[in-house]
């Protein structure tokens, strides 16, 4: 499996939903700061788009994340970096599931959303380059839900030699604790995104 790590910052920015009512002038504005702030890792998450809006939002994404040196992953099906020749994809848990192997070049970056042993084994097996495991705190975004917390957190991160970034309830203070659990870094919406 290529090394990727050079690659990978420690905080990880999820861009938050893009308002499809608005043009994406302002998203792109909020992304530059964040950018500018330091981002060097990005997550484009725009699940409320046709496939049609996302690759155009995604064009001007990854000319801004070019601009910026910044690793762009999207969270698509594969299939888009025929499309748009960013830096990876991002699986969530549907396209995990469907996921058999690689069918793009392995200097491409896979990140996984995992949520238990089982989805960081399927991580393994097909190569990942670097997985969220959620939610380590209880988060804004999904209230109720039951969190790992850093003891079960540290535990299933250990199961992979895969740089793991810890999500949900994280901010960029978090580093140094999510560090001492096993993380490699942190990754967010609300915390990292400078809107």
């Amino acid at each position: 499996m290529t090394n990727h790590s050079n690659r990978l910052s420690n905080i990880y920015l999820i861009t938050p939903q893009p308002d499809i009512q608005k043009s994406n002038s302002q998203f792109l504005s909020e992304l530059e700061n964040s950018l500018r702030a330091g981002i060097r890792l990005v997550q484009l998450r725009a699940k409320t788009l046709s496939q049609e809006q996302y690759v155009k939002l995604a064009s001007e994404v990854f000319d801004r994340c070019v601009q910026y040196q910044t690793t762009l992953l999207l969270n698509a099906a594969p299939s888009i970096l025929k499309i748009i020749d960013a830096h990876g994809v991002h699986l969530d848990g549907v396209r995990l599931d469907n996921f058999e192997r690689r069918n793009f070049p392995m200097n491409k970056l896979i990140s996984v959303a995992c949520h238990s042993k089982e989805q960081i084994s399927k991580a393994i097996e097909i190569e990942a380059n670097l997985v969220t495991l959620s939610p380590v705190l209880e988060t804004a975004s999904h209230p109720g839900t039951v969190s790992l917390g850093w003891d079960k957190f540290a535990s299933m991160a250990k199961q992979t030699t895969i740089p793991v970034f810890a999500l949900g309830g994280m901010n960029p203070q978090l580093l140094k604790s999510a560090q001492e659990h096993g993380a490699y870094g942190v990754a967010g919406i609300r915390s990292f995104w400078r809107g």
